[in-house]
């Protein structure tokens, strides 16, 4: 081969994976679809089908939550594990009517499953 030949396999390649991701990344779901598709689901099934979020966030508890919460912060304190929270955000991914999409889908993680889904158009 020569060299103009390998470029333009190359570009080629390139070009075919690029269509590739657009077409992944392009997909519109309706409220229910996207509901059906993702309650539950862990962080590589999402990541799988959606890719990589615009944002992740992750969930802190206040430095003083157990002075405010008083008796009750003790109570099943012994014997519970760390909980995870993050939440992730993709723009324009979920229809609201078949010519507009929310601007901003939020996915909640629990321990790495889907546990809220939510719709924003002012976020």
């Amino acid at each position: 081969m020569t060299l103009k030949e390998v470029s333009l396999f190359l570009s080629t390649c390139v070009l075919a994976i690029q269509v590739g991701i657009a077409s992944a990344a392009g997909k519109t779901y309706s409220e229910d679809e996207f509901l059906d598709s993702f309650s539950g689901k862990s962080k590589k099934v999402v990541s799988d089908k959606l890719g990589a979020p615009i944002k992740k966030e992750q969930s802190v508890k206040p430095s003083n939550a157990d002075n405010v919460t008083g008796q009750y912060a003790a109570v099943g304190k012994k014997d519970s594990k760390p909980v995870k929270v993050e939440m992730w955000y993709y723009k324009n991914i979920v229809k609201y009517d078949p010519k507009r999409t929310y601007k901003t889908t939020e996915l909640t993680f629990v321990n790495d499953r889907v546990m809220n889904i939510a719709f924003f158009n002012d976020k």
